[in-house]
């Protein structure tokens, strides 16, 4: 496929790594050269110096024989005039990230596609639907729904006290039948590791868990984590994302008790203002005795989203010192996700990384229904539909030549969802739902 990127900042780098491993044609647009000539020296893309909004710049960068465009530069108003023209010069499908919430309301005068825009990417949108069901998961670091929501993927840390430290994956299985699931990931001193059966649990591992969503609860329990409901939660930072989560929170049903903790004392009064059931205070969130006095030792969860990702993980850190049980903070650096595990925080948040797999799941849209490229390990999981005379149908798990590094967790059939085993067999229209690295789910693509 032939595609054009605007903007060769971290989400436009990122998604040109991505499409260039599979084999598209890329071209990428931005204003600024150094970007595109670090970009250039690690990706296999063509490079165009000029603005998105230029007539001229987009004819040059072949937006003739241009099959999709994905507009993600750092102006909202540069995406929506770029995917204008686009349209206007024949790309028949074009994606553009817009942070503004406006043109995505139901009343909104506007629609999208009257600006040219097939797919609307709100960046914020995706990070706080990811921060709720974090949330609905007390001991959880990372939350997929998959088989809508029938299945999920969870990111759990294994505990020095867990009761099941020692025991080899295919001994968990055997002890608890009644409760399927597959580890489809570890995540150990920083190295991601596929297992099989024999692999073994050891305190600090990072698991990535595949289950019924009605089992959960128990397997979390059988692995040293107890559940607890989460009501009270204090936010740090009236940030785009902070104010749409406290919108969220508020609307949903659950009863919450929200504190807020703004530093600009006019973003306070106004949030203060919009919402008289939520609390919000005035002062800086690394501050420890503001959060002391403010009852910190009596919130369930304290999530960090203001444009400093150092004071979020600070303030986070304080949080965690002060017995907080469930510390979230947003980041922009991935390289900080791991970091984050090891120094003992529970869930970081990463808008550009929520944008990209957006993106890349609307890019991919024609084989997987779900792509998620979980952040801290090195591996994707993706769901999608098998087709006729898929070679995935020739024989039970077992008996498939699966490229290594790839594991079936689940599927669903008919409607029904169950976690896969070596003797379970696919059928043309189930969807199978894999975890791998992205060389074994590339070579996965020729077997569908």
């Amino acid at each position: 496929m032939n595609i054009l990127i605007a903007g060769a900042g971290e989400i436009g780098a990122e998604l040109c790594r991505v499409l260039s491993q599979e084999n598209h044609n890329v071209t990428v647009i931005d204003e600024n050269e150094s970007c595109l000539h670090r970009l250039s020296e690690h990706v296999d893309v063509l490079t165009r110096l000029g603005s998105a909004t230029s007539p001229h710049v987009l004819l040059a960068s072949g937006i003739e024989s241009t099959e999709l465009l994905v507009a993600v530069t750092s102006s909202d108003e540069v995406n929506m005039i770029c995917s204008t023209m686009a349209k206007r010069l024949g790309v028949p499908r074009v994606i553009a990230r817009v942070r503004s919430s406006e043109l995505s309301e139901k009343d909104t005068p506007i629609q999208p596609s009257e600006l040219g825009i097939d797919v609307l990417i709100h960046p914020e949108e995706s990070a706080a639907n990811q921060i709720m069901e974090l949330l609905q998961n007390r001991s959880a670091t990372d939350v997929v729904s998959l088989a809508d929501g029938k299945i999920q993927l969870i990111g759990i840390r294994i505990e020095k006290d867990s009761p099941v430290i020692g025991f080899s994956l295919s001994k968990l299985a055997r002890l608890y039948p009644e409760y399927p699931f597959r580890i489809v990931a570890i995540s150990r001193n920083q190295r991601t590791l596929i297992p099989r059966g024999h692999n073994h649990l050891h305190p600090g591992d990072q698991l990535y868990l595949l289950a019924d969503t009605d089992n959960l609860q128990k397997l979390l329990e059988i692995l040293g984590h107890k559940e607890q409901v989460i009501r009270r939660v204090m936010i740090a930072g009236g940030t785009a994302l902070g104010q749409l989560l406290v919108k969220k929170l508020s609307q949903s049903d659950g009863n919450w008790k929200i504190k807020v903790i703004e530093p600009d004392p006019d973003v306070a009064r106004r949030m203060a203002e919009s919402d008289p059931d939520v609390l919000v205070l005035q002062g800086n969130p690394t501050d420890p005795d503001l959060l002391a006095i403010e009852g910190i030792q009596e919130m369930d969860a304290f999530i960090s989203v203001t444009h400093e990702e150092e004071s979020n993980i600070i303030s986070s850190l304080l949080a965690k010192h002060l017995e907080v049980d469930k510390t979230i903070s947003l980041v922009s650096n991935p390289q900080y996700i791991p970091l984050g595990q090891t120094i003992g925080l529970d869930a970081m948040i990463n808008i550009k990384a929520s944008a990209t797999d957006d993106i890349h799941r609307e890019i991919r849209k024609g084989v997987y229904k779900t792509v998620k490229a979980l952040q801290g390990v090195r591996a994707e999981i993706v769901e999608l539909v098998i087709s006729n005379g898929s070679p995935l149908t020739r024989g039970s798990i077992s008996q498939l030549d699966l490229p290594d590094g790839l594991i079936i967790g689940g599927i669903v059939h008919n409607g029904t969802a169950t976690i896969a085993t070596g003797t379970s067999a696919m059928q043309e229209g189930d969807r199978a739902i894999l975890f791998g690295t992205p060389e074994s789910l590339k070579r996965l693509e020729k077997l569908c």
